[in-house]
């Protein structure tokens, strides 16, 4: 693990170093490195900054979903709560003393698509070397844990991290070397899932800092937030890049982060109005979805019918188009529609 992050390097004689993570830095191409969709939690779209208690396995801020073996054992919100250059992380409180048993998990995670991570060549001898990077804070202190991992789960790299002092913020580091086996898609299903372990049993936990060919969410003997009832634990700036370096964090434009965003989930609406034997008003998604999505929650002002119309034709990958009846009379359709991993 390393603590350390690039804002300035020089060479030996002082001058500027001519590259970092293998890019020489300029603005153009040290842009789009980060592979994590909303790292600094800013997106909300299902619950408005709202505290949520998952079940078995629950999309809460845009593009993180919690997953846990047991439910009603922690809460997740979207907080203000945040260190110096951010205004949002995630808070997740442990809502009892649960005792973690062997076969128990609770994580928070983002599967990242397999097109996004295809650069990396994981599975092959050519796998690139990644870094982690984040700011964290807890109520609690010591060794805590994670993990990264194929789609099939059958092959995983746990790590671990230290939080030396309670409720404050720091910013950690995690490198990792590729993994030159297994099956790593490259496709629109899961290419890569990121793992931040919250209370992870024996069955799930493995030896930090090693490739294993199995399904592990953490390292072995990391600390279980679910454990101490009322214990907080905050996650923000999650940066996963190429290379060996943490670089800092990379800010992208807030209509370019949220367009990221709905090519998984979109929140949206639309009023129409149209004469009877009239077309029914189509209105396409604000952005092409990963795959076929699916209406959650559909209303409108008048009751009518509306349907997901998914077509895949004119990209090789799934889009979609709102359709809803029509009465000759004024009608607004609230819609949310889901493409997650």
């Amino acid at each position: 693990m390393s603590n350390l992050f690039v804002n300035t390097i020089t060479d030996a004689s002082g001058g500027t170093t001519a590259t970092i993570n293998g890019y020489t830095p300029t603005v153009s191409n040290m842009a789009g490195r980060n592979k994590i969709i909303n790292g600094a939690m800013v997106f909300d779209q299902r619950n408005a900054g709202a505290s949520v208690t998952p079940t078995s396995s629950t999309y809460t801020l845009d593009r993180w979903q919690a997953t846990l073996s047991q439910a009603s054992k922690m809460s997740v919100q979207q907080s203000s709560t945040a260190p110096a250059g951010f205004i949002n992380s995630t808070l997740i409180t442990s809502l009892s003393a649960y005792s973690v048993g062997a076969s128990d998990f609770f994580d928070y995670r983002q599967p990242i698509e397999g097109f996004n991570v295809a650069d990396l060549a994981w599975g092959t001898a050519s796998a690139a070397t990644i870094t982690l990077s984040f700011w964290v804070r807890s109520s609690l202190t010591g060794t805590f844990g994670g993990a990264v991992k194929n789609s099939a789960a059958n092959r995983s790299y746990p790590f671990t991290y230290t939080i030396s002092a309670a409720n404050t913020w720091e910013q950690k580091a995690v490198t990792i070397t590729g993994d030159t086996s297994g099956t790593w898609l490259t496709t629109n299903g899961a290419g890569l899932i990121l793992q931040i372990g919250l209370g992870v049993g024996s069955t799930y936990s493995g030896t930090a800092g090693s490739w294993a060919g199995s399904n592990y969410l953490s390292a072995t003997g990391a600390t279980s937030v679910v454990g101490t009832n009322g214990a907080t634990f905050y996650i923000t700036g999650v940066q996963l890049e190429k290379g060996s370096v943490a670089t800092p964090f990379e800010h992208r434009h807030y209509g370019t982060e949220l367009a990221l965003c709905q090519r998984y989930y979109e929140i949206g609406s639309f009023v129409s109005m149209t004469g009877i034997g009239n077309p029914y008003p189509t209105v396409p998604f604000k952005v092409t979805k990963r795959a076929a999505a699916a209406s959650t929650t559909v209303t409108n002002s008048r009751s009518l019918t509306m349907a997901i119309i998914n077509d895949a034709s004119s990209s090789g990958y799934a889009t979609a188009i709102y359709q809803n009846s029509n009465d000759g009379a004024a009608n607004i359709t609230y819609f949310t529609a889901s493409a997650e991993l």
